[in-house]
């Protein structure tokens, strides 16, 4: 055992390890595999048929139907729950009145207060959590945020995000039926704008004052499998400007159902030159005048797990692991956690709160 009172290799049960399409078998699975510092040791479905073939497959050695057994077993340690976000509550619930160590997906409750009610459970169980905003460990991002820090472009003017997606528009699949319900907790402003801004926000620094649109422009979608035509509650459009705390400006503009010419990336201007953040999280920059962007290959320092043969989305699920058993050995706080996903959400809350009254807000 460790100084943490965790075994030196960390335990895992995850929650939602669906064999066929999960996020969970996408990229935690096999994230973990990679990393030595953990190990697997329990799956669970809601079929008892779908664990065991994830079971069988990642060479686990416990699969269960249920949650409460996987989370109640003496070789689980720590918790992932990887299942969609209305169902995250009651499961995160379960692990820490086990007072087993929490990993749970972005958001971490549907609401402000239901984010805020699991943060207070968990410091009462006085055990370790990790919210799932991997993007913001990415080897690009952290090598980013030394640029900024290290003057790459003087002092930063502006930052723009723009993410536009073909996604949540007037056509979905089944199973993204319950993105239209904005009590679902799983859209444009909860999921896309969270995930993005918090990655931006981690290179750049916090905001200090915002002015927010927050829209739905989509009062119904089409379900493709059905041609069912279901009512949309949930937000399509978030628009943003703001001050960051170093006096920058930030500008976003976070779109859902772009039916052509979808694009993710962020540009950042300084005094002495210009950076870019694409969509795989890699970095483009140039310095002086007139001078076209180039590739900055991330240095390999920022690689806190081996790449391998991971996929991008798997590898960044790998680094907040990493980082979490870093955590855990030295005492460190590189992984965010609950308190995190509280500061997060609160932001979404008041992007909504400002888009109401109309009025800039000062954070």
């Amino acid at each position: 055992m460790g100084q943490s009172g965790l075994p030196e290799r960390i335990r895992v049960g995850i929650i939602g390890a669906n064999p066929t399409g999960g996020w969970a078998a996408f990229t935690h699975l096999p994230a973990l595999q990679s990393l030595p510092g953990y190990r697997i040791t329990a799956v669970s479905t809601t079929k008892q048929e779908s664990a065991s073939e994830t079971a069988r497959r990642f060479d686990v050695p416990h699969a269960f139907s249920r949650a409460e057994p996987l989370v109640e077993h003496p070789e689980v340690d720590l918790v992932v729950v990887s299942v969609r976000a209305p169902e995250h509550a009651k499961l995160v619930r379960l692990a820490l009145a086990a007072r087993k160590h929490v990993f749970c997906e972005w958001p971490l409750g549907v609401s402000l207060a239901e984010t805020t009610e699991l943060a207070a459970l968990a410091r009462e169980a006085k055990v370790r959590t990790v919210i799932g905003l991997q993007r913001r460990l990415a080897p690009g991002v952290l090598y980013l945020r030394d640029l900024l820090q290290e003057g790459y472009v003087g002092r930063v003017r502006s930052v723009t995000l723009q993410v536009s997606t073909p996604l949540l528009g007037e056509r979905r699949p089944k199973s993204y039926e319950y993105t239209a319900d904005a009590t679902k907790g799983a859209n444009v402003l909860v999921t896309m704008t969270a995930h993005f801004l918090d990655t931006v926000l981690a290179a750049v620094g916090g905001l200090s004052s915002v002015s927010a649109l927050v829209t739905r422009q989509f009062e119904r979608t089409t379900l493709v499998e059905t041609g069912e035509v279901i009512p949309v509650t949930a937000p399509d459009q978030v628009l943003l400007s703001g001050t960051l705390a170093s006096g920058a400006v930030l500008s976003a503009h976070i779109e859902a159902g772009k039916r052509n010419g979808g694009v993710i990336g962020c540009t950042i201007t300084g005094t002495e030159g210009d950076l870019y953040l694409s969509q795989d999280l890699t970095v483009s920059g140039a310095k002086g005048d007139n001078t076209p962007l180039a590739p900055l290959p991330t240095p390999e320092r920022y690689l806190w797990s081996a790449k391998g043969a991971l996929g991008d989305d798997t590898h960044q699920v790998a680094q907040l692991h990493a980082a979490f058993a870093r955590d855990v050995r030295e005492g460190t706080s590189l992984a965010p956690g609950f308190e995190d996903a509280v500061k997060l959400h609160r932001l979404m809350e008041t992007f909504v709160e400002v888009s109401a009254s109309g009025v800039r807000r000062t954070l």
